[in-house]
């Protein structure tokens, strides 16, 4: 079985690598037209798209899956028309495959710039949410690259009726079919096999759990694009306007659980805790949300639990959220310091010099004033869709979109110079 599955990745490897070559010079147009195909196909299919997405959220309640990870899983008529009109915003997008920069004449006589190019063959591994599939084929057809997709298998149905959408929409735009492949078998030895094609793989995302990302970056032999875990912070200073604050951290808490650019911990100065917590506090448990804190937090809000050294470092992805008094902003940015993820991190503040201060020394790939952390989204940001988000600080960092997705190369313009 483990030679089959290498075998078959394989196939899949040098079809890629084919298709990717095609696919560096195709037109903007063609690939505009793919997308616009794409995005009718979901639409047109939504019942048939529905129909296996409840196949897969079926098994997925079988084998106990919890409600976070079922929300991911889910296919909505609202999740699919947004995943259509996300196809639609990428195809809008200027095309930076060919962009020239920065062309310059040396002393030499020679001109000197850089080309983005695509980055070739990218190997996308992801869980749950089948809307990567559209959102990824996309960007990667958008960006000049071919891609190998491997799901999860909670969403095997989902993913394969997402590809013959996506099968469909190339065929009929006389674009290589292998430009996107789905894989088919659930067998993780094929995220084994993946991880290692560097003959055939540029570059690996990863999409998923802190498990499935530290098992891709230990195992690749590819580079790798990728962010462990969201440890998200909202800090209200005590220059904060209360009404701003109440909906800023409410929003980033509540809007939805079970996404990477979620606050997971709220840091609250001391001298406006007493006024803003309480209301707080009751928004959040009307909601649902278990709320667990430190001795300060737990003063102005008897009864919650106390919040342990290890939920500050706590990824929940549910409706649990740990709160903490701060002296002020230089506690609030040591906090985050010492146990953020370098995901997104927001401050509530009227204060235009503690704003700066946050924005220049909070090392986060987001950060945000007077912002939901929620906004740390490829598509709110104006990328059409995202591939995912990078917290490292090579190549790209944040929401991954177009750009992130081509490199640069030097090309120079002569004519007939030779060095002296």
């Amino acid at each position: 079985m483990v030679e089959e599955i290498k075998t078959y990745m394989t196939e899949l490897g040098q079809r890629a690598r084919a298709a990717a070559v095609e696919m560096a010079r195709a037109p903007t147009a063609a690939k505009n037209n793919v997308l616009a195909a794409m995005a009718d196909a979901l639409e047109r299919t939504r019942t048939d798209l529905r129909e296996a997405n409840e196949r897969d959220l079926e098994a997925g309640r079988a084998h106990g899956l919890g409600e976070a990870l079922l929300d991911r899983l889910a296919l909505t008529d609202a999740r699919i028309l947004a995943m259509a009109e996300g196809l639609r915003e990428i195809a809008k997008l200027p095309d930076p495959v060919g962009e020239i920069s920065g062309m310059a004449y040396r002393p030499s006589g020679i001109q000197v710039g850089r080309m983005r190019v695509p980055l070739g063959v990218i190997g996308i591994i992801y869980e749950s949410r089948p809307n990567v599939t559209a959102d990824a084929a996309g960007l990667c057809l958008k960006s000049g690259n071919a891609a190998i997709l491997r799901g999860g298998s909670e969403a095997i149905h989902s993913n394969q009726a997402i590809a013959a959408c996506i099968r469909e929409a190339l065929a009929e735009n006389d674009l290589p079919a292998d430009a996107v492949q789905v894989v088919a078998t659930t067998d993780r030895a094929a995220v084994g096999e993946l991880v290692r094609m560097k003959d055939y793989v540029d570059i690996i995302v990863p999409r998923g759990g802190q498990g499935l990302i530290e098992r891709v970056s230990r195992e690749s032999q590819v580079p790798v694009i990728k962010h462990l875990h969201g440890v998200c912070h909202v800090y209200i200073d005590d220059a904060a306007d209360h009404d701003k604050a109440l909906a800023v951290a409410y929003n980033a808490k509540t809007q939805r659980y079970g996404t990477c650019n979620t606050m997971e911990t709220l840091l609250v100065a001391r001298g406006i805790a007493g006024d803003i917590l309480p209301v707080l506090g009751g928004m959040y448990q009307e909601a649902g949300v278990e709320l667990r804190g430190c001795q300060e937090t737990r003063d102005i809000l008897p009864g919650i639990a106390v919040a342990t050294e290890e939920d500050w470092r706590e990824e929940y992805l549910a409706p649990v959220l740990a709160i903490r008094v701060v002296e002020g902003l230089d506690e609030a940015i040591a906090h985050i310091r010492a146990y953020g993820s370098a995901h997104t991190d927001a401050i509530v503040t009227e204060s235009f010099s503690r704003a700066q201060r946050f924005l220049h020394e909070v090392d986060s790939s987001s950060v945000m004033v007077n912002a939901s952390t929620r906004f740390a989204d490829g598509f709110e940001y104006g990328l059409g869709a995202e591939i995912g988000i990078s917290t490292d600080k090579l190549h790209a960092r944040g929401p991954v979109g177009l750009e992130g997705l081509t490199s640069l190369k030097y090309i120079v313009i002569g004519d007939g110079h030779v060095r002296s």
